[in-house]
């Protein structure tokens, strides 16, 4: 099923068992954490994502939620080295199996290589998105090659002037025992 924004209330249990699907695109700017990291800017681009329920049985045969999420979109962020602008293509392609409480999914998330999320039936698949994608940005966003040259060093005239003027503290002591002594 297509729509423009993702669900903010889904019943993840009963959207497994249909099997269900949802696809859609939104604004970067409906995303307000997004918008702090690309500093408001193509606030008018697309983020594109697809969900997709799936209920499988585990070693016991018992019953386990599955909830398949990827997205797509480019952002607008700060070279780490040029300071200059780069765009950053993310995607996101994770699955999560859900348990029936808070307790549980913290429980198993540390041991199981997948996400474990608690079962709800108000799921805000809008905020996973979210946090999905700044989970995948990178910590230090550059170009492969920037557009303009770097400067590796940094001089100051300012600095070494006032590092010349400095007297040394053992001179003027040479230089007061000298007058003494004359």
């Amino acid at each position: 099923m297509k729509q423009e924004s993702p669900p903010t209330h889904l019943d993840v249990k009963a959207f497994a068992h249909a099997a269900g699907t949802l696809a859609g695109h939104d604004l970067l700017s409906k995303y307000a954490r997004l918008m702090q990291d690309t500093q408001g800017l193509k606030a008018d681009d697309r983020l594109d994502w697809s969900a997709r329920g799936e209920v499988r049985a585990d070693e016991a045969g018992a019953e386990q939620i599955w909830l398949h999420l990827t997205v797509d979109v480019r952002l607008p962020l700060t070279c780490q080295r040029c300071l200059g602008p780069v765009e950053i293509v993310v995607a996101v392609n994770q699955s999560f199996r859900f348990v029936a409480n808070e307790e549980a999914a913290e429980a198993q998330d540390d041991a199981s290589e997948e996400d474990v999320l608690a079962l709800s039936q108000d799921f805000n698949l809008f905020d996973l998105i979210e946090d999905e994608v700044l989970m995948a940005l990178p910590v230090a966003p550059r170009h492969e090659t920037c557009p303009v040259e770097i400067k590796l060093a940094a001089v100051d005239a300012g600095f070494d002037a006032a590092t010349a003027e400095k007297r040394n503290p053992f001179a003027v002591l040479a230089k007061l025992q000298s007058d003494k002594s004359s």
